[in-house]
């Protein structure tokens, strides 16, 4: 049997999240534009020298992705696109989303913009940004007299 640490709260914020995800099932994603239709998970992780940004985009060709920093921020954007299909399909049921995308965050430090790196592979676009030599921490040796 696992103890689990109780938190009054812990329903309240369960049933709120079901609320939003219900709602968001009925009137679509939450959209920050009339063109945004998704917006892609991402897991950002921080080393002592980067920053990486990892996002899940399925389907999505290499050539519709734009990464962009500016301002200490960094977004990623692009499109994906519907495939055609076989002609005279039927469908019963559609789940994939399809359309323009976009995510905006904002960097925990400073960063050095025109060393980023991006590659994508096997579905996942991973952005490697190396932090500026003031951002990253630094030993200092004691010295004994």
């Amino acid at each position: 049997m696992a103890i689990v640490r109780w938190t009054p709260d812990r329903h309240w914020m369960t049933l709120q999240e079901e609320m939003n995800r219900l709602f968001d099932d009925f009137s679509g994603p939450s959209k920050s534009s009339d063109d945004i239709v998704w917006a892609p998970r991402v897991d950002i992780s921080e080393t002592s020298g980067d920053i990486v940004v990892r996002a899940e985009l399925p389907g999505v060709t290499p050539d519709s992705i734009h990464v962009d920093i500016s301002n200490n921020n960094l977004t990623i954007q692009g499109e994906k696109t519907k495939d055609n299909g076989v002609e005279g399909e039927n469908y019963y049921r559609v789940e994939r989303i399809y359309g323009k995308f976009m995510r905006s965050f904002s960097l925990p430090s400073r960063v050095k913009a025109d060393a980023v790196k991006a590659r994508y592979k096997d579905g996942v676009l991973e952005v490697s940004i190396p932090k500026a030599e003031e951002a990253k921490p630094r030993e200092i040796k004691v010295e004994v007299e």
